[in-house]
């Protein structure tokens, strides 16, 4: 048993993350801070005019929570309706963007870099 009054386990709370703007919408990201977690958890407001962009090096990891009923993903060429309960894994160098209004949770590996946003 640990000795240790330090806890080990990260709580995040969404509704105390101060939101930042990205070529989606407003992202609220969680665990960047945490050294042995290698992702970063993002709860997104993806807004109507989101930009095509992509990553390098990250990989995305889409969970739709919220969307309305003629929401979709642009994936590279592909448009793929979207609706709440669905999951696209996103790969480096694959161009992405939401089509309409939605909320997303976002798990991207490695941890977030925002050096790693490349607009078309």
């Amino acid at each position: 048993m640990s000795t240790s009054t330090e806890p080990r386990y990260h709580v995040a709370d969404f509704s105390t993350i101060e939101g930042v703007d990205c070529p989606c919408g407003v992202a609220r990201r969680a665990f960047a801070d945490v050294e042995e977690f290698p992702a970063t958890v993002h709860v997104t407001e993806i807004s109507a005019d989101a930009k095509l962009h992509y990553h390098k090096r990250l990989t995305e990891t889409y969970y739709f929570i919220e969307c309305g009923a003629d929401a979709q993903m642009q994936l590279d060429e592909d448009l793929i309706p979207v609706k709440p309960g669905m999951s696209i894994l996103i790969p480096p160098g694959v161009r992405h963007r939401a089509v309409g209004t939605m909320k997303v949770l976002i798990l991207v590996l490695p941890k977030f870099d925002p050096a790693d946003e490349w607009l078309d």
